[in-house]
């Protein structure tokens, strides 16, 4: 059986999705949640939770933050949680059942919008327990990675993963992502590119290539609405991502 563990949260204008957070969080004996001074009900909401210790900070990098918040633990190991990931008691009871041999672990997500799961997505497993004496943070692009000293086992139990933010916060929040992933494209090495990223570098390939791949290969069409509206989301981020790069593409051709 593993140490205790304490999850850590970062918030920001939260107040769509923090109390379903926290509130499937009552097992902990502490939650950590540091929060760049939102101005919503964020605040007002993570206090309210008896074992949340509510810190605020401002924000200077994704990677910095997440940095001061697993410092602020007292256990050895930490859970990493977005404030849209929802913990069902499954993944509680697989984590009292861990030998804790590997020095993390990554877990795969369901998607879910409004609260109806999808059958697929785009999102990627993450590494979210960790030891805190083994795990490093730094930016890649528009997000934070974690680089983990040791081994990296597979968790059993899905995260679920469902923002109910409004569709004009997740633009917002598309526009300033796509400016940082644009500019690691722009800078990249090309022999270190993925598949996906060299499809992105074409531009206007990209918002076409993952309206086909969600909707059909993924098979997201069967889901109706939430289906769609997920395809939706992704092709307006890759057309974020495109206006970014022909603007790059532009200002290098000026004289």
């Amino acid at each position: 059986m593993l140490d205790p563990i304490t999850p850590v949260i970062l918030t920001g204008d939260e107040e769509a999705n923090v109390a379903r957070t926290l509130g499937a969080l009552a097992w902990a004996s502490e939650v950590i949640v540091v929060d760049s001074f939102s101005t919503d009900a964020t605040a007002e909401i993570a206090r309210r939770f008896p074992n949340v210790r509510f810190i605020q900070r401002a924000l200077d990098s994704l990677a910095g933050q997440w940095t001061f918040a697993v410092a602020e633990a007292r256990t050895p190991w930490v859970l990493t949680l977005d404030a849209d990931y929802f913990v069902p008691e499954t993944f509680v009871r697989e984590l009292e059942s861990l030998d804790g041999k590997a020095a993390g672990y990554e877990a795969e997500f369901v998607y879910a919008v409004n609260g109806k799961p999808l059958r697929a997505s785009l999102y990627p497993p993450r590494a979210i327990l960790l030891r805190r004496d083994r795990c490093e943070f730094y930016m890649d692009g528009h997000t934070q990675r974690v680089r983990v000293e040791g081994n990296v086992a597979r968790l059993k139990t899905k995260l679920v993963h469902d923002d109910r933010k409004s569709f004009a916060r997740f633009v917002s929040r598309q526009r300033r992502y796509m400016r940082d992933e644009a500019e690691k494209l722009r800078r990249a090495d090309p022999r270190t590119l993925n598949f996906a990223s060299r499809l992105r570098k074409l531009i206007v390939v990209a918002p076409f290539a993952v309206l086909l791949h969600t909707l059909f290969v993924k098979g997201l069409i069967l889901d109706g609405v939430p289906g769609l509206r997920y395809a939706w989301e992704r092709v307006v981020a890759e057309l974020i991502l495109s206006r970014e790069l022909l603007k790059r593409v532009g200002s290098s051709n000026r004289p």
